[in-house]
């Protein structure tokens, strides 16, 4: 199989779909990888990395494109990259189509194959291809808000941890998932006073045990999540429902109305079309907006700021299926992994993951009828 990996255009997005160590696997396995010239620079990868490992370096996405039967990326395709993809192409990527109409619409026109790494399972029931970003997002949530929360930045001028005599920040996680648990790692190791909302008991449970009593743990519901809004300097939006938009459970009245003026918050949902109303996806050359007296924080790519950090993480994960469809051919690929079939949102023109069409109002197709 032909597979090729762009350069990533997305506002500073510096993350690159293969290492060259991922290059090597490829190459051993009888497969032909192309390598748009210098796609590897933001994260630390050189052409000549790539050569060595047995990657052809091209000088265009377009190229990428044209001749690729399989591409490999980070982020979603923008615009122009959705009008390259050809019919029967694979494309091995985030989607994150549950908020983003246009780029839906763009790939079933395509009639390709988008496999969406957020929505592939594991025997668990977890989602082991978004879990080191959003272990990357988590703990960059509290740094971020730290760095918001001081005065020059817009923010209350506070010290997260505090100092001896003067009390630390009040740091409130929205969802106990990986992005909330490693939020509240890094508020903690901080020193902040930290509590999570979480709706799963079981979930209350395990973090009760890892955290003990550094960690509040209560049930998210409107009552505690009013109650915690007007005592919060912080606020970490980190719920997710697999492959569907994420419920807004913070309205822009409630942050008018409750929250004190400079606080802040980082909402990591932003992906999914984010847990508050106010949210709207931002970037990193303009990351923040007030919501009145409030600065929030909503870039759609957090990981990308750390992108070798990143990027090492999410190729361990990815490698595993970009090599089980490189081998077999997709379609045995699919057919044979469960966990892998759950990551095809769009086949051939036909959308096939139900949360995203629930989300936009379009036709689900089951694609167990459609192989």
């Amino acid at each position: 199989m032909i597979i090729g990996t762009p350069k990533e255009i997305k506002n500073k997005e510096f993350r690159v779909g293969l290492t060259p160590a991922g290059v090597h696997m490829l190459v051993a396995n009888g497969h032909q990888v192309l390598i748009e010239n210098r796609a590897g620079e933001g994260s630390g990868f050189s052409n000549e990395e790539y050569v060595e490992a047995g990657a052809q370096i091209v000088d265009t996405a377009a190229e990428v494109f044209e001749r690729a039967e399989m591409i490999i990326k980070v982020k979603e395709p923008q615009q122009v990259e959705c009008e390259m993809i050809r019919e029967d192409q694979i494309v091995y990527t985030y989607l994150h189509l549950a908020p983003d109409v246009p780029q839906t619409d763009g790939l079933l026109k395509s009639k390709c194959i988008g496999i969406a790494y957020e929505t592939i399972t594991d025997d668990q029931g977890g989602l082991p291809l978004l879990v080191p970003m959003s272990e990357v997002a988590g703990r960059m949530s509290t740094q971020v808000g730290a760095h918001y929360l001081q005065k020059t930045k817009g923010g209350l001028g506070m010290l997260l941890g505090g100092v001896p005599g003067v009390s630390p920040a009040e740091v409130l996680v929205i969802g106990g998932g990986i992005v909330g648990i490693n939020a509240a790692k890094m508020a903690v190791g901080l020193g902040a006073r930290v509590t999570i909302l979480e709706t799963s008991p079981a979930r209350m449970r395990y973090l009760d045990d890892i955290f003990g009593a550094r960690v509040t743990c209560l049930m998210s519901n409107s009552y505690n999540i009013e109650q915690q809004l007007k005592v919060s300097d912080l606020v970490i939006g980190a719920v997710l429902i697999p492959g569907a938009s994420a419920p807004k459970l913070v309205s822009k009245q409630q942050i008018l109305d409750l929250m004190k003026p400079g606080s802040v918050i980082v909402d990591v949902a932003v992906d999914q079309g984010g847990c508050l109303e106010t949210t709207k996806a931002t970037t990193h050359d303009d990351p923040v907006f007030n919501v009145g007296d409030v600065v929030q924080y909503c870039v759609a790519n957090m990981p990308g700021a750390v992108p070798r950090t990143s990027t090492f993480a999410l190729t361990n994960v990815t490698m595993k299926y970009a090599l089980k469809i490189a081998n077999m051919g997709v379609i045995e690929a699919i057919k044979s992994d469960p966990h892998l079939a759950e990551g095809v949102n769009t086949f051939r023109g036909h959308l096939t993951y139900e949360a995203v069409a629930e989300a936009q109002g379009k036709k689900y197709t089951p694609l167990k009828e459609l192989l």
